[in-house]
Formats: C-alpha cells, structure tokens, sequence
C-alpha cells in the first residue's frame, strides 16, 4: 500500500502541496498533520507507524517532513525497515528499496541537521551582536522603587497582607517575594 505522510509545522501553513505532490504518486492513505517535527511525539506520525504493514511504501514531500534531526529521522527510516517498509522522499529522489537510496537519506538527513544547526548557530551570533550593543532582552528588570519600598515598609509594619501589597503594586507572587528578598539583602 502506498502511504503518504504529510506534515507542516504550524497551523497557519498548509498541506495542500505536499498532499498534491503525493496525490501524483497514487497515494492511498495519508496521515497528516500540523505540528513541529522536533518533536517525536506526533499523533499522526505514531498513527502512520503503527498502520504500516511489510510491503508498504511510505511517501514524503521531502525528509525535512519526517523529521527535523538526523537522528530522528534514521530511526524512523530503521523502525519502518524494520516492518519491511520502504521509504520514498520525492524531494530528494530517494528511495529506501535501492543501496544507493539508503545511502543517500543518510547523506541528506545529515545536511539537513547541519542547515538547522547553522541557523542556529547565525541566530546565537546575532543575539550576541545584539546584546554587544546594548539590546535588552526578555522582560524589563522590575527595580525597587519608591511605591515598592513603601508597600513593603506597611506589610512588614502588619498594616496590610502581602497579598494587598502585591495587588497595590502588580506584582506576581514570586515577583514579590523576590523582590523582598532582593531589598531586605540590600539592607544588610
């Protein structure tokens, strides 16, 4: 049986190209879904592992779909080889029946690692740059100001709960504990 798998990463993206792609190939039954391939835990990738059957021949727009790391996607490759199932990537004109095929998933799961991993490793270098720079990220440092010295003179006075201390000046509760401690250090 010709199986067809078929997955995007997010719900905003559509399947209809790789759906179209496999549809030219006589596919007979998809498993589709929306969801980030670095994940394993894929409902429908599980559902498709499960169904395969000796003989069967699992049909992908490219490996990229299957999964996002070389590891990851060899061990899909052996767990369906192991059920006697071929793979075939049409992007990259693979096809796991010949030696050559298998060699060449190897090889392109491989590149595809590395292309993830180098844009990786752009992006950690351009926050570094960033951060050179001055840039701020993640959220603003909550600093100890004056309301916050006065709330906390008046809770610790029993005047009010820490809870009303902490509404007064919207803080969460971890915040303000925080905080408290932070001032109460600065103290000493």
């Amino acid at each position: 049986m010709k199986i067809g798998y078929v997955r995007v990463s997010s719900q905003d993206q559509n399947e209809a190209r790789q759906i179209e792609a496999l549809q030219q190939q006589a596919v007979e039954k998809f498993f589709s879904e929306k969801v980030s391939g670095q994940n394993m835990n894929r409902p429908k990738l599980k559902e498709m592992m499960d169904f395969v059957r000796e003989g069967d021949r699992v049909y992908i727009e490219s490996i990229s779909r299957l999964a996002r790391n070389t590891l990851d996607f060899l061990n899909i490759v052996k767990d369906l080889s192991a059920k006697q199932v071929e793979v075939v990537s049409l992007k990259e004109s693979i096809d796991t029946s010949t030696p050559q095929g298998k060699f060449m998933l190897t090889v392109f799961g491989a590149l595809y690692e590395l292309e993830r991993d180098s844009i990786k490793q752009r992006q950690m270098e351009g926050i570094a740059v960033a951060k050179a720079k001055g840039t701020q990220f993640g959220r603003p440092k909550i600093e100890i100001d004056e309301q916050f010295i006065h709330e906390y003179s008046v809770w610790k006075k029993d005047l009010q709960t820490a809870t009303f201390a902490m509404k007064k000046l919207g803080l969460s509760r971890s915040t303000f504990y925080r905080k408290v401690k932070e001032y109460e250090e600065s103290l000493q």
